[in-house]
């Protein structure tokens, strides 16, 4: 049976004291698989009113001693640090998980991968596009301009990209059919560039962006 490492640690919020135990546990272990890492709330911690009767939230963090991420041979300097935002960050929100990291000339990938990535993917979307558009800032800002930076979780962009193009399909008829302009629903702008690449050269019909973020959408319209 295998040793089991743990600290207990204390913050502000739950997702802090996750934080502060998943770094002792990495003294402990330098080669720390963080996904193998398990969390115990002990107490979520109360503001207090005015300061007064404050206390912290409290966790415990366990991970089987033996439990050593796999080798990052070849990684670069940007794509270890999106690597360690993206494991701090489903620390933070008490998510198992892994991260992938891959790199090509034009684009940076960081992959979340696990069993129930739910809580980070968020409703249509909307947990994965902002942890996506954080990323980036940091990464950009750290590092300067350079390449796009994508996070996927579970597979998720690939579903939705397939949705997008159904859409795009389905809109594209309509609007052959009645003659008239085709409004999609607001979407980011990589989404609409999907919808843009996936009709470019589809027979009867244009595509075109309109209104202001985040409320940005894209209009099939038939040509002529």
């Amino acid at each position: 049976m295998s040793e089991t490492l743990e600290f207990e640690a204390e913050g502000e919020t739950v997702g802090e004291a996750k934080w502060l135990a998943l770094r002792e546990l990495e003294k402990m272990q330098p080669a720390l698989d963080r996904g193998a890492v398990a969390f115990e709330i002990l107490s979520e911690g109360e503001r207090g009113l005015l300061g007064v009767g404050r206390s912290p939230a409290r966790v415990v963090a366990r991970v089987p001693a033996d439990a050593v991420a796999p080798a990052r041979d070849g990684e670069s300097d940007v794509g270890g640090e999106l690597r360690e935002l993206l494991e701090r960050i489903a620390a933070a929100a008490g998510v198992r998980c892994r991260v992938e990291i891959s790199e090509d000339d034009e684009t940076l990938t960081g992959v979340l991968a696990g069993a129930d990535l739910g809580l980070l993917i968020g409703k249509h979307g909307q947990t994965i596009d902002a942890i996506q558009y954080l990323a980036s800032a940091v990464v950009h800002r750290q590092f300067g301009d350079g390449k796009d930076i994508v996070v996927d979780a579970g597979g998720y962009r690939e579903r939705r990209r397939t949705r997008l193009h159904a859409v795009a399909e389905r809109s594209a008829e309509q609007a052959l059919d009645t003659g008239q302009p085709v409004e999609l629903e607001p979407m980011p702008a990589a989404e609409r560039k999907i919808v843009h690449l996936r009709l470019q050269d589809y027979p009867g019909v244009e595509t075109r962006s309109e209104g202001e973020e985040p409320n940005r959408y894209v209009v099939i319209a038939p040509t002529g």
